[in-house]
């Protein structure tokens, strides 16, 4: 049970730092694929939404306010 917990922390890992890096590059489709409507912790949504307003792009704001809070 410990195995499988630690390979989903090292997988939502993963894909936090794959959202930054696609956040920060525009890529709208890649962000919207990593996101799967998946629900987030409130700190890591608002970081990524910080981090979205530096580049301005209304999608990605868009898609990452939707995104449901744990």
């Amino acid at each position: 049970m410990g195995s499988h917990n630690t390979d989903q922390h090292k997988h939502s890992i993963a894909t936090f730092a794959a959202l930054k890096t696609a956040i920060a590059n525009d890529e709208e489709q890649l962000v919207k694929d990593l996101l799967a409507n998946e629900p987030m912790q409130e700190l890591e949504k608002s970081y990524l939404i910080d981090l979205a307003n530096i580049n301005n792009n209304q999608t990605i704001l868009t898609l990452l306010k939707d995104i449901p809070e744990i």
